[in-house]
């Protein structure tokens, strides 16, 4: 039979602290790592640039700023 919620804060209550915040961080992300990784982001919004030269829009910047 599973635990009640009441047994487990109960249980939890009697983890040491380091291990609470372990259980706290895994309900808050659903069991996963919350760690994401950077590349992950790649190719996201490419079709904003789709038919953008990129020379052509760092030109295109760099011209106010050169005066």
């Amino acid at each position: 039979m599973p635990m009640t919620i009441e047994e487990i804060i109960a249980a939890a209550a009697q983890l040491p602290e380091r291990d609470r915040l372990r259980l706290v961080q895994a309900l808050s992300t659903g069991g996963t790592d919350s760690r994401r990784s950077i590349t992950e982001l790649r190719g996201l919004g490419k079709e904003i640039w789709h038919h953008q030269d990129a020379q052509e829009y760092v030109n295109q910047e760099r011209d106010p700023w050169e005066g």
